[in-house]
């Protein structure tokens, strides 16, 4: 899958997806941002996601590698 597979998904609805599938525990030991790791939250994880792209592009390289059920 490319990048081009993210195509009209939100940053907001791929965030909640990984967060339901690992949890903020097994996100922040997948991806070690202090945004997943310390008191973490989608409002202060997005506002973080959307100002440093390679923080960004490592969410989203997560999320078109996991094999999600349903």
């Amino acid at each position: 899958m490319s990048v081009q597979a993210l195509h009209g998904i939100t940053l907001e609805s791929l965030l909640t997806r990984l967060v339901e599938h690992y949890g903020w525990d097994g996100l922040g030991r997948r991806i070690a941002i202090n945004c997943f790791i310390k008191d973490p939250s989608i409002k202060s994880s997005l506002k973080f996601l959307r100002k440093t792209p390679w923080a960004r592009e490592q969410v989203e390289k997560l999320y078109l590698e996991t094999r999600f059920t349903t």
